[in-house]
Order: C-alpha cells, then sequence, then structure tokens
C-alpha cells in the first residue's frame, strides 16, 4: 500500500455500511471469509485496530465464542497489525500463541490491538490483545515469515 493506492491482492478498503473506513482481504482467503468477516484499519496515530461482530456461528456449545474462532481472528490480526511491514510481500504465520482469558458472546462487537514487537528481514514478531467492550478474550503473539513468490 502507498498513499492509499490499492496493491493488487492487498486489503481491500471498504466505502459504504456499518464497516465504512475499514479495510479487508474478504474475497482473497476463502478459510477467513467463512470464518469472518473480519476488518481492519489504521487509527491517526498508526495504531492499527481489527473488528469483527460476534455471530451464533462463532460460538461454541456453551454459547460463548469458540477457541477457534478467537485463535483465527488473532492470526488475522497478526498480518493487520503487520500490514504496512508486509507491503508487497507474501508471508505465512510459523507461531501463534495466547491465553484466553474472557468471553464474548453473540452480538458482542470483538477488536484487537497490538503491535509489530520486531520486524527483521524475513520475520516479524506481533503481540496483541483481543478484547470486547466487556473485558479482554485473549492475549496473542505470532511470529510471521515473509516467503518468496514461487
Amino acid at each position: 500500500m502507498d498513499g492509499g493506492n490499492e496493491v493488487i491482492g492487498g486489503p481491500r478498503l471498504i466505502e459504504t455500511g456499518d464497516w465504512a473506513g475499514w479495510r479487508t482481504w474478504s474475497g482473497l482467503d476463502p478459510f477467513e471469509d467463512q470464518s469472518g468477516p473480519f476488518y481492519f484499519r489504521e487509527g491517526e496515530d498508526g495504531r492499527v485496530t481489527t473488528a469483527f461482530r460476534a455471530e451464533p456461528k462463532h460460538m461454541n456449545g456453551g454459547g460463548f465464542m469458540h477457541g477457534g474462532c478467537m485463535m483465527t481472528f488473532a492470526d488475522f490480526s497478526l498480518f493487520a497489525i503487520a500490514w504496512k511491514e508486509l507491503a508487497d510481500s507474501r508471508a505465512v504465520t510459523v507461531s501463534l500463541n495466547g491465553e484466553f482469558v474472557g468471553p464474548a458472546r453473540p452480538g458482542d462487537l470483538v477488536t484487537a490491538t497490538g503491535e509489530v514487537v520486531r520486524a527483521g528481514g524475513s520475520l516479524l514478531f506481533v503481540r496483541g490483545l483481543v478484547s470486547t467492550g466487556t473485558g479482554p478474550m485473549l492475549n496473542f503473539s505470532g511470529v510471521i515469515k515473509k516467503i518468496k513468490a514461487r
């Protein structure tokens, strides 16, 4: 991304509706498409926030958000938080760790914020926190590896 211009395969800016002003990779990752939709935006301070609205499809048998959904959102958030460092790069998650600290219920707005702890030549180390309006849900950290196109 450079100066707001879209990169092929990069995030797309939502221009209308509830998520206007947010970005998404919707349509580029089939698993995220069925799991989300997930969104992100960069604040004026440069800090990235990711978000989605919890739906019944995201819940476990107990009526709370499934841990797999939380980890899928954390994985999405790794890439959103590091999106500028990953510009014009292909990358994969090589490590994702999380500690579950609270629930989410249908209708909750689930958000995450975080930071790139270190961006080396091919590895990026990222950490973040997933929350709802009532408190933290998941503390996460991960490592992303830039890969060369085949």
